[in-house]
């Protein structure tokens, strides 16, 4: 088993910047998703617990020295300028695995040493103590008002703003672009269940219906595309296109008919085994 580390940072747009904070996380850096309209990155890290683990902290500490999230502009919510980071049990060629026990102690020291070293405030998503389980929409949702930091001082960071950092499987996040954003403000709350997040976001001169698949093996791009384009048809309105954010797995891809991998803008260059060195 390898380790996931997908990190969403809160700079879209200064390619100077991202070349910067691509350099900082080194070889372990398979994907960088860049998009300016929502003003996010999504860096996708993966490899051996030891090596992740370092490039994760050589990216907090590039981060935290070169954004402000206090001009911040983007689509997408945000908590701070290194956003999300999310650790994730990798096995290649197999289904995502859902025992997260052997990511928590990562998530749990990176989190710790984020708040000590950098003095960026910590939320903890995933399992926690005592059979609990918190998600990321909460921790965005009550963030410093009804849910303290885990780690870290009780305010955000002037310029850093603060850190949520999970333990998952591993989840798509996949968006489709739809006519209109009256559309998309429609159609994510009806896509909505236990195996889907969205949001209807309007991005830039366009919009998106914007998901996470929580649980892609049950149900993945194939079929979140179809909902959508059914629920957009209802609507009145027209799907324009898909999009993959970052890599997924090539046991999720692989079970999608490979005519239509590109209408859904999939590819096996996408899959995370097509990224991982020799």
């Amino acid at each position: 088993m390898i380790f996931e580390c997908v990190v969403n940072v809160s700079e879209g747009c200064d390619e100077a910047v991202l070349a910067e904070l691509a350099a900082a996380a080194g070889p372990t850096l398979l994907d960088l998703h860049k998009d300016p309209d929502h003003h996010r990155s999504v860096f996708t890290l993966a490899g051996e617990a030891d090596t992740v683990n370092e490039a994760v902290r050589q990216l907090a500490t590039a981060c935290v020295a070169r954004l402000d999230i206090r001009p911040h502009q983007g689509a997408h919510p945000r908590l701070g300028v290194l956003d999300v980071v999310p650790f994730v049990p990798y096995e290649p060629g197999r289904p995502p695995a859902h025992d997260l026990s052997s990511t928590l102690p990562h998530r749990d020291e990176f989190a710790r040493w984020l708040s000590a070293t950098l003095e960026v405030p910590s939320f903890l998503y995933g399992p926690l103590p005592g059979g609990r389980n918190r998600t990321l929409p909460q921790v965005r949702k009550y963030a410093f008002a009804d849910i303290a930091p885990d780690f870290g001082p009780g305010r955000p960071h002037e310029t850093a703003g603060a850190t949520a950092v999970g333990a998952r499987s591993v989840l798509v996040a996949y968006n489709v672009w739809v006519s209109s954003t009256g559309v998309a403000g429609r159609v994510a709350p009806l896509v909505r269940s236990p195996t889907v997040r969205a949001l209807g976001l309007a991005v830039g001169d366009r919009a998106q219906v914007s998901c996470n698949l929580i649980d892609p093996v049950e149900f993945g791009p194939a079929q979140l595309y179809d909902s959508v384009s059914e629920l957009v048809d209802e609507a009145g309105g027209t799907v324009i296109g898909a999009e993959l954010v970052g890599l997924l797995p090539w046991s999720v891809l692989a079970a999608i008919e490979p005519t239509r991998w590109g209408t859904l803008g999939l590819s096996g260059d996408l899959t995370v085994e097509a990224r991982l060195p020799g």
